[in-house]
């Protein structure tokens, strides 16, 4: 391709000129076609096993153009699992065709993520430094070329718009839109607590980089990220991790008593500094619960592993008991999280075996798109309903007495019966985090994120033709053309909020093709799930390995509360009930003043 060709590209985007530029920079090859230049003004395309060959790889071999006939478009594949409940009822219940299904599931979507991992916010071709430099996240699509004639390449505007404009215009709640799908606070406070131990961007080094050690579950929110910060938490007797006990039931200990690092501000009382395994975790109660939750499960599956093995030490009791809760954490992600998610009336099931015959990896490497989609801020209410009181941000968070005067049943309760907010749609981010909203945004571009329909493609879905066919609406559609120039210019992550939801759902087409993937190989990618140690001896024999494949949310919670057991459930119990009184107290705006933005922001835990 030559400088004439990019006239004729840009002519048809909307531009009357052109300048000497990458010719990757038009994005030429399609079907996942890697282009490389050759020259000032030509590129090749390698189609190496795309299934499609020709200049662009545009043109499909024959198997591939009859899968590509027959297969359903995500959103009829989503339709079909989220209705006819009576079908897959039967489908439940019969083991191979269930066990079949999920089989397909696992492989369709953890096939669509590139492992081992290709690029990095460095460098867009592929090289030892991208593959091997842990501290990165990787990437899924190269960064745009930094000689392009816009920012998304060729498409669009020369500038893109102010990023607090488009924040404020399109991200920004007006009124509280509950979710349709029913989604429970339990949900949202979940969703930050599980993933806070694989996002961890190390702002001092700048939005490409990660502070974690791991790139998985390794439950380093629970357990510290090193050895230092570990064995500060640890008993270092029996296995267990030290703790202390309030009104007869256990809690975290606190950072007086441990000695590690956690963020809070001076005005929290030393007596209600808890420390656990992610510094960041004071900052709201409902993150303080989880970890609480998850502190109880560890120290009673040592109880019943030195009851099995009276001859174990401290190490092996306290190595197994981890392992153990990896294993319950990705089924309850599975079998509930997901489960929800999805809305799926097919029964997900979390069992390694079934990809034992497959070819699959064992190993994970976090994304920067995985973690910047995941800023789901819509999910927040404008207020926290805990039993019969109502807490404003401000009052919200760093406040772990919310914790110890209502407890953790009552919490769990709360929570399971508070609606979350629709994420799809726009304008649902709650005053008191826009900021973060904003600097996602600000991140993506220092990142040089492609377009939201190159991702799209990549994705295997059709790329959007128009604002309204992005926004199923004319209003926002039209304000989004007038600032962004065309289609093929929209942002990734402000495109995934504006998005319109599919039916009755907390998210649109793109969120979920986008998301599953990258979660479901980053589960089944976990050591635990490999031939070597899918096997009772690793989980210290059958009783370990029972908890592991007996676990849900509900039973997670029932074991470590004291009492009859509260309403668990990502879902909210009585929707309409719930839904009517959540929109009766959250109609009216929170208030910027509930809440110093850049609090959030502190200490380097942006996806906060």
């Amino acid at each position: 391709m030559n400088t004439i060709g990019c006239l004729v590209i840009l002519v048809s985007l909307g531009f009357s000129i052109c300048q000497s530029a990458n010719p990757c920079c038009s994005q030429p090859c399609q079907n996942r076609g890697v282009c490389m230049t050759r020259g000032a003004d030509q590129y090749e395309c390698d189609c190496t096993r795309t299934g499609y060959y020709g200049q662009n790889c545009t043109t499909p071999e024959l198997l591939t153009w009859i899968k590509t006939k027959l297969k359903p478009t995500p959103n009829t594949v989503h339709y079909i699992l989220t209705h006819f409940k009576g079908f897959w009822n039967i489908i439940n219940n019969i083991p191979f065709l269930r066990n079949y299904i999920m089989s397909y599931v696992l492989t369709s979507r953890s096939h669509l993520i590139d492992s081992p991992p290709t690029y990095n916010g460095a460098y867009g071709y592929k090289n030892w430094e991208a593959y091997s430099n842990l501290s990165y996240y990787t990437r899924t699509l190269p960064p745009v070329p930094v000689d392009c004639p816009t920012p998304m390449g060729v498409a669009g505007k020369k500038t893109l718009p102010d990023a607090k404009l488009i924040a404020e215009k399109f991200l920004l709640r007006k009124r509280f839109i509950p979710d349709p799908q029913g989604t429970s606070l339990m949900f949202a406070f979940f969703a930050q607590h599980f993933t806070h131990q694989f996002f961890k961007t190390d702002m001092k080094k700048g939005p490409s980089f990660t502070r974690g050690l791991g790139h998985g579950v390794d439950l380093s929110h629970i357990y510290g990220e090193g050895l230092e910060r570990q064995y500060k938490l640890r008993l270092l007797k029996d296995g267990k991790l030290k703790y202390k006990m309030i009104n007869g039931e256990m809690y975290p200990p606190t950072v007086q008593d441990v000695q590690v690092e956690m963020h809070y501000p001076p005005h929290v009382p030393e007596e209600h500094k808890f420390a656990v395994g992610h510094e960041a975790f004071g900052l709201v109660p409902g993150l303080m619960m989880y970890a609480t939750i998850w502190l109880r499960e560890h120290n009673r599956v040592c109880d019943i592993l030195i009851q099995e093995h009276p001859e174990w030490d401290d190490e092996q009791i306290f190595q197994t008991t981890r392992l153990i809760l990896i294993g319950e954490t990705i089924k309850i992600v599975i079998e509930d999280y997901v489960q929800h998610l999805s809305g799926y009336h097919f029964k997900l099931k979390f069992d390694p075996e079934l990809l034992f015959n497959q070819r699959f990896q064992y190993q994970n490497r976090i994304s920067s798109e995985f973690n910047t989609l995941y800023h789901w801020h819509p999910l927040l209410p404008d207020t926290f309903h805990i039993q019969d009181q109502e807490y404003s941000y401000q009052q919200f968070l760093f406040n772990n007495s919310v914790v110890i005067e209502h407890g953790i049943s009552n919490l769990v309760e709360s929570f399971s019966k508070q609606i979350a907010g629709r994420v799809a749609g726009g304008r649902n981010v709650p005053p008191a985090v826009l900021m973060v909203a904003k600097k996602s945004i600000e991140h993506s571009r220092e990142m040089k994120f492609q377009s939201m329909n190159a991702y799209r493609k990549r994705f295997s879905m059709k790329p959007y033709m128009s604002f309204e066919d992005l926004t199923g609406e004319k209003e926002m559609a039209a304000e989004l053309e007038e600032l962004y120039g065309h289609i093929d210019a929209m942002e990734m992550y402000p495109g995934l909020l504006v998005e319109k939801p599919r039916p009755n759902a907390i998210f649109g087409e793109t969120m979920v093709e986008m998301g599953a993937p990258y979660s479901l190989k980053g589960l089944m990618g976990n050591p635990i799930c490999s031939p070597e140690y899918w096997k009772p001896s690793t989980f210290g024999g059958k009783v370990g390995f029972e908890i592991v494949n007996t676990v849900s949310l509900q039973r997670l919670v029932c074991q470590n509360v004291k009492g009859p057991c509260p309403v668990v459930s990502f879902h909210v119990p009585d929707m309409k009930h719930t839904e009517s009184a959540t929109i009766n107290s959250s109609t009216s705006h929170s208030r910027q003043s509930d809440l110093n933005p850049t609090v959030i922001l502190k200490g380097r835990t942006s996806e906060l």
